[in-house]
């Protein structure tokens, strides 16, 4: 404690925080700080909790861990400045699609070869996102598949089929849209990291490096063909083009308008929970071939990296590794997770899903996501680009194929701006 009312109470306080943190006897160990953004709701296994587990198992190796709740974006300048001061965690949670950005600016570590140790623990998939150009700063969480949504009710009286390539997507649509129902919702709000995973599912890579310059190719032929299915949708009437998080959407699934949706597969319980008072039952289906095979890619997804600064990196990837392995309570926390080891099912979850097991689904799909699926630096600018050019889609005043024009466009501009090379 800072304050000391004597010299036995400055000792017993020394003591008292050495025993919390779980301090050796030389009194030298000092816990390895963990920054987490998990949301620890009701009813979930809590960080704190995981991490009590492993401080009574490992009391050599303290872990402290502290959540973080003021969004991506924030949690990004305070790691910057945090680096800058030297007072960074040892450990922080974040987005994929946050780690180029923060290897470009120097706030993480190069932990390539502990990272190798522990790698075939997880999807690869995943373990591609945690690094950049060869190099790896963490371990991956959890992810989120693309899968396709179905109201298994509806399909039945309709007398279709969930779609395995885009011409039966087209023609299911067809058929309800007859009937007054849509199989799909283009959905503008996410469409920076819903369009993007679709593309390189129809066999697009959107970023890599070569020779140390980045390429972007945004705009290809995967691209391509996922314009040509959502516009076919929308031509048709079979798509409604509602915000993914707006009550409409909610309300669209719940009177049985919307029988069918485009999603990652952690929004399995969310959309459950959405419709906890429907009678109708659901299911989900892997992603539609687009042109690429039985493949799909992730939408969304965080990683456990090592920050600039960490004095024992190899311990705290070690740590690392426990956390995402330790399955059952991370799936408490509504994360699909990245980790090859099965969660248990939740049978609840699966009698809203037709009896199916919703975990065995989301590890099908797990398996089948694409490799090298990582962002570029800067990707939020990029993806506000992509935000708006969707939104104008949504209201019928451009055509789909616009929005991979966008992207491409405004990556090679963000590169460009930040004084990166790239290759044209």
């Amino acid at each position: 404690m800072r304050t000391r009312f004597s010299k036995l109470l400055a000792a017993s306080s020394v003591l008292s925080l050495c025993l919390l943190a779980g301090c050796s006897a030389n009194n030298q160990t000092k816990p390895i700080e963990f920054l987490h953004t998990l949301p620890d709701g009701q009813g979930m296994v809590k960080v704190s909790q995981m991490v009590q587990k492993w401080n009574k198992e490992h009391p050599d190796t303290p872990v402290n861990a502290t959540k973080f709740d003021s969004g991506l974006d924030e949690l990004i300048k305070k790691l910057e400045l945090d680096v800058k001061a030297s007072t960074a965690p040892c450990l922080a949670m974040m987005g994929y699609n946050e780690i180029p950005g923060v290897y470009t600016k120097s706030l993480v570590q190069d932990v390539t070869k502990e990272a190798k140790k522990y790698q075939g623990n997880y999807s690869p998939s995943a373990v591609s996102m945690t690094g950049v150009d060869g190099k790896f700063f963490g371990l991956p969480t959890d992810t989120g598949p693309l899968v396709y949504f179905y109201n298994k009710t509806a399909f039945d009286s309709l007398g279709i089929k969930p779609p395995s390539n885009i011409s039966e997507f087209r023609q299911i649509g067809k058929v309800a849209a007859a009937h007054g129902k849509y199989v799909a919702d283009f959905e503008p709000d996410e469409s920076p990291y819903w369009f993007s995973p679709q593309a390189m599912a129809a066999g697009d890579k959107w970023y890599r490096i070569k020779d140390g310059r980045w390429q972007v190719n945004a705009n290809s032929e995967g691209a391509a063909r996922v314009s040509e299915l959502w516009q076919g949708l929308l031509t048709d009437k079979a798509a409604l083009a509602l915000p993914r998080w707006d009550d409409r959407f909610k309300k669209a699934l719940r009177e049985g308008k919307l029988i069918g949706t485009v999603g990652g597969a952690w929004e399995s319980p969310l959309l459950a929970e959405d419709m906890e008072k429907t009678k109708d039952k659901w299911a989900i289906a892997q992603l539609p071939d687009l042109g690429a095979g039985p493949v799909t890619a992730p939408d969304g997804g965080s990683a456990v990296v090592v920050m600039k600064g960490c004095k024992v990196p190899q311990k705290a990837m070690e740590f690392a590794n426990w956390f995402n392995t330790n399955v059952d309570d991370l799936a408490s926390q509504g994360l699909v997770v990245a980790a090859k080891k099965r969660p248990k099912d939740d049978p609840q979850l699966n009698a809203f899903y037709s009896g199916q097991s919703v975990v065995g689904t989301n590890k099908e799909a797990e398996a089948r996501m694409v490799a090298e699926t990582y962002f570029i630096p800067g990707y939020d600018t990029v993806a506000e680009a992509i935000k708006r050019k969707a939104g104008e889609v949504a209201e019928g005043s451009a055509p789909v194929s616009e929005i991979f024009s966008t992207a491409q466009s405004a990556s090679v501009r963000v590169l460009e701006d930040q004084k990166l090379p790239v290759q044209k």
